[in-house]
């Protein structure tokens, strides 16, 4: 059952933190992203005086204004996700695990045949101070969003995706920030549309957070119904044109294949 998945081992540490890079570091969005999380982290963790950090305000203003000016209308493509790429390409404008969006935390995935020979998850994060909540400590919140994503994201490998539908967070001890933090998760079992996946974080190898989730297999044509339904009450256009053309077709949102 090895797939183009099995190879990042995560041993590729050349990226930000000494964390594997599975995604182009050269590609535009991917650095301008990369920039923007110095500033994010300079700008919470750092001890910053008024006048330089109104100088940088006029600085991103600009940038804002330039992006915004040069941006093209309606809403940038998404994409699908694709199980049998690699498993940190999956969602790359997620707010946890993507790569091109700038809040993300530097969070890295990559899949492992298991013991009972399916795909499992494993990855490596470290969390800076825009994750913190106690001192010293990520916040519980984050550490939510990241099992949210870890679970999805193995459902996906394993070719049964879902939506969450439970999620238990048992918060063992506090999750430092600062330091590398390895990542598993793996599927549990399938009962008709409920799917039951597992995973936790350590460090040092002393567990600090473990989640238990069950995913619903949602129907495609619910799907489309909750992205029409959701559309409709945005203020600007929120389903671009691929996605559209996707849903006309009959494509399935949520896929594993």
């Amino acid at each position: 059952m090895t797939t183009s998945n099995t190879e990042t081992t995560g041993d590729e540490l050349d990226g930000p933190f000494g964390l594997p890079v599975t995604v182009d570091p050269s590609d535009p969005r991917n650095r301008l992203a990369d920039q923007l999380r110095r500033v994010i982290s300079a700008t919470v963790g750092k001890s910053i005086g008024d006048a330089d950090l109104d100088s940088a305000a006029d600085v991103v203003s600009r940038l804002a204004d330039q992006l915004e000016q040069a941006a093209d209308e309606g809403k940038r493509p998404r994409g699908q996700p694709n199980a049998q790429g690699h498993p940190q390409d999956l969602f790359p404008t997620s707010p946890v695990v993507g790569y091109s969006n700038p809040i993300a935390p530097p969070v890295r995935l990559w899949a492992v045949v298991g013991e009972g020979g399916t795909l499992e998850m494993r990855g490596r994060a470290v969390f800076g101070y825009a994750y913190e909540g106690p001192p010293t400590c990520v916040h519980g919140g984050v550490i939510a969003e990241l099992f949210d994503e870890l679970l999805g994201s193995t459902n996906i490998i394993t070719g049964h995706a879902g939506m969450t539908g439970t999620l238990t967070i048992k918060y063992r001890k506090p999750t430092p920030i600062l330091v590398p933090l390895d990542l598993e998760a793996r599927q549990l079992s399938i009962e008709g549309r409920k799917i039951y996946a597992w995973g936790a974080i350590y460090h040092e190898g002393v567990l600090t957070a473990e989640a238990d989730g069950i995913f619903v297999e949602i129907k495609q044509e619910r799907m489309r119904a909750i992205v029409e339904e959701n559309a409709k009450g945005a203020p600007e256009e929120v389903v671009d044109a691929q996605l559209l053309s996707f849903m006309e077709d009959g494509g399935e949102i949520i896929s594993s294949d």
